[in-house]
């Protein structure tokens, strides 16, 4: 199977038809209609702006999303931006709620889409915003007349990238965000140029679609972004999912077929799954189960993130020779690592200096001659050693002795404060009922 039938295929399966382009310019009509009455009422002006895919005419069949912008002086304080920005809002939106990211804004629905309104300062270059949000109508200008005769084309890239699970730059998934991917197939000039590209691609990548000139970055993948040369359109994408583009680039160009452009859900594993996968690795998994912290995903992942860093690092230090971790959370909230070492030794050997560094030597000597420690003896390299008894010798005892003592995002310090288990062994496998997906992708993970 050729890759352009295989492509042409997903293209009739992601482009929206008449019907639901027509359905998205009457919600769009009435959703400026709304904005542009509350905005007469105002004492200031504003205007309203459409961004992101829909506006750009790249959104995928069945993605029900609009983003419509409230643009305000430059000059308005933020308190003012903030409140006639959700008044314009829920005039818009009479259903909506407010939600916060870096300013509240209001979400609701309107003919079946999903609606942000969102308030920003009408700034006159990208390189002046007050905002995070403010850069996004630049984003939009810049791409409008150039990504119409590849609209198509980011589409597959956007169906290819969520299938290998790298779409989106959320802080969970640390993936291609819409206007990266826009961006790749733009320069790239279409889907294949993008995806031969990527498969010959070696870290560091750097790319610049507006010849802004030599700017630093340390990320794996850089796109200067064309209305902002000090930004780095790519800095959220991890270098695992710049990876895995690469990886399946080269996959669908070997071999293409039409299951690489569909989502994989891993079959979830029963209790039993997990006790049997437990048994054969001879690992010894160590798990925190705590309620999930009740905030937006962009601050409990990095939170949870931060979380498991401090955990694992704990046991490496400890001598627990983690071998993978991972976080996941619904409900509940899971920091989990796996451990290669499921005991330690009664004793751990503690060196001191060399004898002949005399002024360091006696300070170590002192301190241990009258403790109760094997030692001090002098090993072979002419060292003071002690040899001590552990506080602890599994992995579960470390973490429940030390869960405070690492550090903690402040969100899941405070749940955790609140109650928590810890599961050792075969008893994660009471974590299946809740996160049996999760568990199936760890123990069976794929590029």
């Amino acid at each position: 199977m050729s890759l352009e039938s295989v492509v042409d295929g997903v293209r009739e399966r992601v482009v929206p038809d008449e019907s639901e382009v027509r359905t998205l310019e009457t919600a769009v009509g009435e959703l400026e209609e709304r904005a542009e009455a509350a905005i007469a009422d105002l004492p200031i002006a504003a205007d309203t702006t459409l961004v992101g895919s829909t506006a750009r005419g790249t959104w995928l069949a069945g993605d029900r999303d609009i983003d419509l912008f409230v643009r305000f002086p430059p000059d308005l304080d933020r308190t003012d931006l903030e409140r006639y920005g959700l008044e314009v809002g829920y005039a818009v939106l009479p259903d909506g709620h407010e939600e916060f990211a870096e300013h509240p804004y209001v979400k609701g629905e309107i003919r079946g889409f999903e609606v942000d309104c969102v308030p920003c300062y009408a700034v006159e270059s990208a390189t002046e915003i007050r905002s995070a949000v403010d850069r996004t109508p630049f984003h939009t200008a810049y791409l409008e007349g150039r990504i119409d005769p590849f609209a198509d084309d980011v589409r597959v890239a956007k169906a290819f990238l969520s299938a290998i699970g790298a779409y989106g730059s959320d802080l969970r998934t640390k993936g291609f965000s819409g206007f990266l991917t826009e961006l790749l197939v733009l320069e790239h000039g279409g889907f294949r140029p993008f995806l031969e590209a990527a498969a010959e691609w070696t870290p560091p990548i750097r790319l610049d679609p507006a010849d802004h000139g030599e700017r630093s970055f340390e990320d794996p993948l850089v796109v200067v972004d064309p209305t902002d040369p000090e930004r780095n359109v790519a800095a959220v994408c991890s270098p695992g999912n710049v990876a895995r583009l690469v990886h399946h680039a080269r996959e669908l160009l070997a071999d293409p077929r039409p299951e690489r452009f569909e989502q994989r859900e891993p079959d979830p594993l029963s209790a039993a799954d997990v006790r049997a996968r437990v048994e054969d690795r001879g690992t010894a998994p160590v798990a925190v189960r705590f309620d999930a912290p009740d905030v937006v995903d962009d601050q409990l992942y990095p939170q949870l993130e931060k979380s498991l860093d401090g955990i694992e690092g704990a046991l490496d230090r400890a001598g627990f020779s983690p071998l993978r971790s991972t976080c996941f959370a619904a409900e509940d909230a899971v920091l989990f690592v796996e451990c290669a070492v499921g005991r330690l030794s009664a004793v751990s050997r503690h060196e001191g200096p060399p004898v002949g560094v005399r002024e360091h030597a006696e300070g170590f000597y002192g301190a241990y001659r009258n403790e109760d420690v094997t030692g001090p003896f002098i090993d072979e390299s002419g060292r003071y050693v002690v040899e001590r008894d552990r506080d602890v010798r599994t992995p579960v005892e470390l973490v429940r002795s030390e869960l405070f003592d690492v550090s903690l995002g402040p969100h899941v310090e405070s749940k955790l404060a609140e109650g928590h288990t810890v599961l050792a062994g075969a008893e994660i496998a009471t974590l299946a009922g809740q996160f049996g997906a999760e568990l199936a992708a760890y123990f069976d993970p794929e590029p």
